[in-house]
């Protein structure tokens, strides 16, 4: 390898002290000395560049087998991917219309479900409005009845009293001073008997004002259950119970 080195040094310095051609930049030079010389440059080589030479023409090879060989996996790895996308596309859609159908039906569902309490509430408020005006009649009645059974029987007290006021006058009517104390008698007999008459009459009012009151009140605390049903029903948090009416009643009928 050293000798290599040495004859291109030889041919260098033999290059440069040729004798130039005039009016070009040619020069002449020994034809022996310079075949010489390759041919010792071309001898003095190793084997091992030629083997060099063919590993990097192996090389070559190589690198294009694989730049062809990855061109093709690109392709079929891009071919692959468009398939895939194509196919996580297509199951995309197909997932979204699932649930956009499960949606569709639990709306529908959900609707069905709030309008059937709706008809339920309104149903149970009409039953507990029906009964409230049941029991305010019957309530009634029966306050119109003891009433009138008060009234009549402050009326027969009366009537009795007057009668009693009227034989006893009857029997003092021969004494004059008796008569007077006879008739002061009857007017207060009379009297009180018109004051039990109007405080009966006054009690049985009483009465049938609590029972009115009473009643009002229970009227009040339906309709503000029937209130936060609806309220309920608009907010979407079920359907109300009617315990707290259902106990006002209870206490009310007691």
């Amino acid at each position: 390898m050293y000798r290599v080195f040495e004859a291109l040094d030889e041919l260098v310095a033999i290059v440069e002290e040729a004798r130039g051609v005039p009016m070009t930049a040619g020069c002449v030079v020994p034809r022996g000395d310079v075949l010489e010389l390759l041919d010792d440059v071309r001898d003095a080589i190793p084997g091992e560049l030629d083997d060099a030479q063919d590993v990097l023409d192996h090389r070559d090879k190589l690198v294009g087998d694989a730049r062809t060989h990855a061109e093709q996996t690109v392709s079929g790895a891009n071919a692959e991917a468009e398939e895939t996308l194509t196919g996580a596309r297509d199951s995309a859609d197909r997932i979204l219309a699932d649930a956009k159908d499960k949606a569709d039906r639990m709306v529908s569902e959900a609707q069905a479900h709030a309008e059937q309490l709706v008809a339920d509430a309104q149903d149970e408020a009409e039953r507990t409005v029906a009964a409230a005006r049941r029991e305010y009649e019957d309530v009634t009645g029966r306050a119109a009845a003891e009433a009138e059974r008060m009234v009549e029987s402050g009326r027969a007290a009366q009537e009795r009293s007057i009668a009693d006021g009227r034989a006893e006058q009857e029997r003092l009517v021969s004494d004059t001073e008796v008569v007077q104390a006879a008739h002061a008698e009857s007017a207060r007999v009379i009297d009180a008997a018109h004051a039990e008459s109007d405080r009966l009459r006054s009690d049985c009012d009483l009465y049938v004002d609590n029972k009115l009151a009473e009643f009002e009140e229970f009227l009040t605390g339906t309709i503000r259950s029937v209130g936060r049903g609806r309220q309920q029903l608009r907010t979407g948090s079920g359907v109300p119970t009617y315990d707290e009416g259902e106990e006002r009643r209870s206490d009310w009928r007691r």
